[in-house]
């Protein structure tokens, strides 16, 4: 995986991942980026016992954590994600790195592309994003980059404001509305409170909460009951709806 301008190699056994780096940069850098000094379990059992869909998510979604990933590369990966899907943005955003990112190597001799920042992509135009099959989100990230550049929208300044004050600034981006303000708060700037709302989240509220999701109870945690809540709508509940079928043809 690429991210902070770095390559990681991972490996996973069972529940046992192993990091292929120094000690020293797993301290460093990896142990906040995968928020390992958090407690989640510690989190899971503040979920109120007879909420009996939230208990079985946070089950199910056991194991997912909030990355601390970088702001800049946050905010052009959900312009690239709306009206997309993963393989698109995949695809999308390994052109723009190729493109305008910086070449890597490794220790190992492997190289790689980074995530441009702002200054690398001064000269992007909306028609060569257009060329490269960004569609019409790249106005979007012209108008984005050059916000950046020219200071209406400061990124420092950002990274300092409490969530509610992030979310207003980030809003006046353009292409970013109330959801993708909120996944970048989340994902980006680390504020655990904001809940993005998106198709799959909207679904869940009104089949499951139609008198009102309880946020007060779960505050400044709420961006990672809506990770759990997104995850089991988006892969638990097809997967028990499998299970029920190979069930019902085992018995037939």
């Amino acid at each position: 995986m690429n991210a902070l301008g770095r390559r990681l190699r991972l490996a996973q056994k069972g529940e046992q991942v192993t990091f292929f780096c120094t000690e020293e940069e797993f301290r460093e850098i990896w142990e906040e980026y995968f928020d390992l000094g958090r407690d989640y379990g510690a989190l899971r059992e503040k979920i109120d016992p007879n909420d009996a869909y939230l208990v079985k998510a946070a089950e199910f979604g056991n194991g997912i954590r909030i990355l601390h990933q970088d702001l800049w590369e946050m905010i052009l990966t959900f312009l690239i994600s709306q009206q997309n899907n993963i393989k698109r943005i995949k695809t999308c955003i390994a052109v723009l790195c190729g493109h305008y990112g910086k070449k890597k190597e490794t220790l190992e001799g492997e190289i790689y592309d980074t995530f441009p920042g702002p200054e690398e992509l001064r000269d992007v135009s909306e028609d060569t994003l257009r060329g490269m099959n960004f569609g019409y989100r790249s106005k979007y990230i012209e108008k984005t980059v050059q916000s950046v550049l020219n200071g209406t929208v400061d990124l420092c300044r950002i990274r300092s404001l409490p969530y509610q004050e992030a979310r207003e600034e980030l809003k006046r981006l353009p292409g970013v509305g109330d959801k993708v303000a909120d996944c970048i708060c989340l994902f980006g700037l680390g504020h655990l409170e904001a809940f993005p709302v998106d198709t799959h989240i909207k679904n869940v509220l009104q089949r499951e909460y139609p008198q009102g999701f309880p946020f007060e109870r779960y505050g400044r945690m709420a961006g990672i009951i809506q990770q759990y809540l997104f995850y089991y709508d988006l892969k638990g509940l097809h997967e028990a709806g499998m299970q029920r079928t190979k069930t019902a043809v085992d018995r037939s």
